[in-house]
């Protein structure tokens, strides 16, 4: 059987990681896909970070070389026997028996903090929303399902700031793709801009097609040395955008079947029927690299991903 083929998806904490991921992982199917959230990873539950006065941003307060290990292990198809940490608490539970799947999606802080393991990843997402929509999000979900009050998550945001600015966001200069929601001309929550920046290591679908015949409703596409930028309005016409969807899925003919309404679905607090377009449009992009990358494995074998940088090295076995 080809090797799974693995995503990255990096960024601070409450960037909507999870939201990004959980369309992906219903499309591809959940018998396909092996999800993993890299604060498994993490040296010290919720009291011992406050004893040790470490945040969970620092490399120092994760199993770095563990992950290395883990991620070697996935690539290569073999089990893993992952640790598990518990959201709700602070706490850690019972490790987990994991097979690889098709897909390996892991969502986490610091997945690229090294040349060596980000080139253990296929595709490599960054988010980066602006700061203060992200500190948002953050008082929202770490009040409503993580314990904290709205007190304790703002001074923690204070506190970990240093390191978001030392560990976590130098990550994104070695992204595939950065994807930045952020507030459009509306100022409408459920329909966020996206700003895409697609880098030249990995080969991009054609984009002719976010731009129609007469120009109207064009997303303009900014060329640079060796990346392009996307600004996709969040307010984008609903036929608009599955047009330039179905240009998309068209260049990827043999993944038809996975065609669904559900990209672009995402909650807010209990309610699951919000959609946005932007966010479906940037699903389905990298939805293309994760098939096309299955594709060209199934046919090539390991070294399936034409990058114009890095290859993944080969990681030992864990001891």
């Amino acid at each position: 059987m080809a090797r799974p083929i693995i995503l990255g998806v990096v960024g601070d904490s409450a960037t909507g990681k999870t939201t990004l991921t959980k369309g992906l992982v219903e499309i591809l199917g959940r018998e396909n896909v092996t999800h993993i959230g890299m604060d498994d990873y993490h040296c010290f539950d919720r009291t011992e970070r406050a004893e040790h006065a470490i945040t969970p941003l620092h490399p120092d307060c994760n199993y770095m070389d563990v992950i290395g290990q883990h991620l070697g292990h996935l690539r290569r198809g073999e089990p893993i026997l992952k640790p598990v940490y518990q959201h709700g608490d602070g706490t850690f539970g019972r490790p987990a028996y994991v097979k690889p799947k098709s897909f390996v999606l892991i969502e986490g802080l610091l997945g690229y903090h090294t040349s060596e393991l980000s080139a253990l990843f296929d595709i490599r997402v960054y988010l980066a929303p602006p700061e203060e929509l992200r500190r948002e999000w953050k008082v929202k979900r770490d009040t409503t399902k993580r314990g904290y009050t709205e007190q304790q998550v703002l001074k923690e945001l204070d506190t970990r700031e240093p390191d978001s600015e030392a560990f976590i966001r130098p990550q994104r200069s070695r992204a595939d793709i950065v994807v930045s929601f952020q507030p459009g001309v509306h100022d409408d929550p459920d329909h966020l801009d996206a700003v895409l920046t697609l880098r030249d290591g990995l080969p991009h679908p054609d984009l002719s097609a976010m731009a129609d015949e007469e120009g109207r409703d064009a997303i303009p596409i900014e060329q640079g040395a060796s990346e392009r930028k996307l600004h996709i309005p969040g307010d984008i016409d609903r036929d608009r955008g599955a047009a330039i969807e179905e240009a998309i899925w068209e260049q990827m003919h043999f993944a038809r079947h996975l065609r669904t309404e559900r990209l672009g679905t995402f909650a807010v607090g209990t309610d699951e029927a919000h959609r946005s377009e932007s966010l479906a449009i940037t699903q389905v992009l990298i939805l293309y690299h994760l098939v096309t990358a299955k594709a060209a494995v199934a046919v090539g074998g390991d070294d399936h991903v034409s990058r114009k940088q890095d290859a993944a090295p080969n990681v030992p076995s864990a001891a």
